[in-house]
């Protein structure tokens, strides 16, 4: 196993323990309270966590067109639950149901990119290290930016209101995650890995309070 690839994988494992933990946190809180935005939010943790899986499976050395093509609809499903969960503490019924219908157009649009857009492998030494084909990106971005703009402006809305620094975790959190699809074309492809690795401990110093 190459040093990439190793990294890869020792990174993904412990990003994938992190996420199921605060996955679980999550769901529990849900189960509790029944806050939509808590519904929303686990299941964002639950597809970010199964991305994470797909990574180590990639680590490992295996792979096929079907995994990479849920993997790359799944990072960006991921962002727009994170982005439905933080919509929910927003009053305006309007904006509401207009970032609904952008985060339906942005999935199907994902969707479709991905099934006729012939991905074919990205992968470097068991590292996701290439580009998929333009459509892809560019229906993806449609899902994507919208989301992290709807997940910043909450949780800056949030933190201007209350002072907490637990939002100012939540935006880094965020900003990370959102941002880590990008950074594997650069010269040191596993960092992909490291930014989710720091932008899931940023979300749980957001989301979980440690104190109960």
């Amino acid at each position: 196993m190459q040093s990439d690839q190793l990294a890869a994988l020792v990174a993904t494992v412990l990003t994938l323990l992190l996420t199921v933990g605060l996955a679980i946190a999550l769901s529990r809180k849900y189960m509790e309270k029944r806050r939509p935005s808590l519904l929303f939010w686990s299941l964002g943790i639950w597809v970010f966590a199964f991305t994470v899986l797909l990574e180590a499976v990639f680590a490992i050395g295996i792979y096929t067109s079907a995994l990479i093509d849920a993997y790359l609809f799944l990072v960006a499903l991921l962002v727009e639950l994170l982005a439905l969960g933080s919509i929910q503490l927003i009053k305006n019924r309007l904006i509401k149901n207009a970032y609904y219908a952008l985060a339906a157009i942005g999935a199907a649009a994902t969707a479709y990119s991905v099934a006729v857009g012939n991905v074919g492998n990205l992968l470097m030494q068991g590292v996701v290290a290439a580009l998929p084909p333009d459509i892809v990106i560019y229906a993806s971005s449609l899902a994507t930016f919208p989301a992290a703009t709807v997940l910043v402006i909450v949780a800056a809305m949030g933190y201007r209101r209350t002072r907490s620094l637990k939002m100012v975790s939540i935006i880094a959190g965020v900003v990370v995650v959102s941002v880590a699809g990008t950074l594997y074309i650069a010269s040191f492809p596993s960092f992909l890995y490291y930014a989710e690795f720091a932008g899931m401990l940023l979300l749980w110093m957001g989301f979980y309070d440690f104190r109960r």
